[in-house]
């Protein structure tokens, strides 16, 4: 594996402290994979792309890196039609050039100089020439194969008829007021609903956006209802006097808000934290990243098909504007004109969350990968501009479903979900990486 010159790329090298392998990866451990991963990380930071979105743009890159190494050493079997690459390319070579071909597509930004200086770092060689022509041949490749893909009409916070609106009292709508921390985030109100269209992008490995949609919402006026309104009216208020000092410091460490890598990229990061310490060669590590990105991706459509597909109202509008339209004979279920989110309400519904769907794939997907659920670690939060208190703040999980498990409850200790949006979620999730882990790139025997 190469040890190649990074030093001249615009996106931070390992050891800056924009690079966010400085703070998890060993410097014996840096890697090809590893070093473009974390080129997509920075790039969502500095572009301050949108979860959903930023789960899309990791995907293509990691399997189109993938696929163009894999071809050449011909140890997993792929659905994608790439065929076998060349016996003399370099598969470390051919990983780079088609995974910044497709992260140059997602995220619109050519990478020229990310490029130049990844290929500056290996000797001119027949092999290197291989490669690149090889990468090349697979980016572009796995670029037109997800040409149509309902992507780009997506990017826009229009309905277009996709999605009906539902009619009655849980109908989701913007929530208000304004938002702001000291210190923390400032955000406007009333904003139009995020990308109503996303979960009925193509995916890589669902069968379809809705494979994994979740049951019906509960019946606004039923007691399941009342408890879940009393618990987050409790819980996750602002102010709220039975969550804890930790509920509180979770509800931060996983908001993932603006200016960061996102739910998707955090649990990416953690993936490569994890990943590291195992024993594994060039093409085991860019599949099991690839994998990883595919299900991210995945998880974002389903959660954001069943977001739209059900059109939740979020706990703080119920609180605040619509308790008694609910007609819930409990009651707890009543009006408070001041309550506010202890985190950021987000603009768009409510079930299922995607934060837990997240969470859910991406643990799961790791421990397949890694053939146990049970590893030790401990984690910062990658960003800590939006929320300073974390600085310096580290904590200890056991297993990576405890992970999963914290990250999708953070939303309920922030008051921005109700608990069914994060039960619901953690199923599709682990669904989602089970099935991704099972169906695609086996071994070749």
């Amino acid at each position: 594996m190469s040890l190649f010159n990074i030093a001249g790329c615009s996106t931070a090298p390992y050891g800056s402290k924009h690079s966010y392998l400085t703070q998890i990866i060993e410097p014996q451990n840096q890697n090809t994979v590893f070093h473009w991963v974390d080129v997509l990380l920075q790039q969502t930071r500095d572009q301050r792309i949108v979860p959903p979105r930023a789960a899309y743009n990791f995907a293509m890159p990691m399997v189109a890196g993938f696929l163009a190494a894999n071809a050449i050493l011909k140890d997993y079997q792929e659905p994608f039609g790439v065929g076998e690459g060349p016996k003399d390319a370099d598969p470390e070579v051919a990983y780079g050039v088609a995974f910044s071909i497709a992260a140059a597509e997602v995220f619109q930004q050519p990478f020229l100089r990310e490029k130049k200086a990844f290929l500056d770092g290996f000797p001119d060689s027949v092999s290197k020439t291989s490669g690149i022509d090889w990468g090349k041949k697979v980016g572009r490749h796995v670029v037109k194969m997800r040409n149509n893909d309902g992507a780009e009409p997506s990017e826009v916070n229009y309905y277009l008829g996709r999605y009906k609106r539902r009619q009655d009292s849980l109908k989701w709508s913007p929530t208000g007021t304004f938002y702001s921390a000291d210190p923390g985030p400032a955000f406007g109100s009333f904003d139009r609903g995020l990308f109503p269209g996303h979960g009925q992008i193509k995916p890589w490995s669902m069968r379809s956006g809705s494979q994994f949609r979740a049951t019906e919402f509960y019946d606004p006026a039923s007691p399941e209802f009342a408890d879940e309104f009393d618990t987050i009216r409790r819980l996750g208020a602002a102010d709220s006097s039975i969550r804890t000092a930790d509920q509180s410091e979770i509800a931060l460490f996983w908001e993932d808000g603006p200016w960061g890598v996102t739910p998707p990229g955090h649990f990416i990061y953690i993936a490569m934290q994890v990943l590291q310490q195992q024993a594994t060669t060039f093409n085991e590590l860019a599949r099991s990243l690839a994998l990883i990105g595919m299900t991210q991706c995945d998880a974002s459509i389903a959660a954001w098909d069943t977001k739209y597909f059900f059109d939740v109202i979020r706990p703080e509008s119920a609180i605040r504007q619509r308790a008694e339209k609910f007609r819930n004979p409990d009651p707890r279920v009543k009006r408070q004109s001041h309550w506010k989110s202890y985190i950021p309400t987000p603009p768009f519904p409510a079930y299922t969350s995607g934060h837990s769907t997240f969470g859910a794939a991406g643990a799961e997907m790791i421990a397949l990968l890694q053939d146990t659920d049970r590893v030790s670690i401990t984690g910062r939060s990658p960003d800590v501009v939006i929320w300073p208190q974390l600085e310096g703040v580290t904590r200890h999980w056991r297993s990576l479903s405890d992970i999963a498990e914290e990250n999708g409850m953070s939303r309920l200790y922030g008051g921005v979900h109700w608990e069914l949006d994060h039960t619901q979620a953690m199923a599709a999730g682990r669904g989602i990486a089970k099935q991704a882990f099972n169906d695609f790139f086996q071994r070749r025997v």
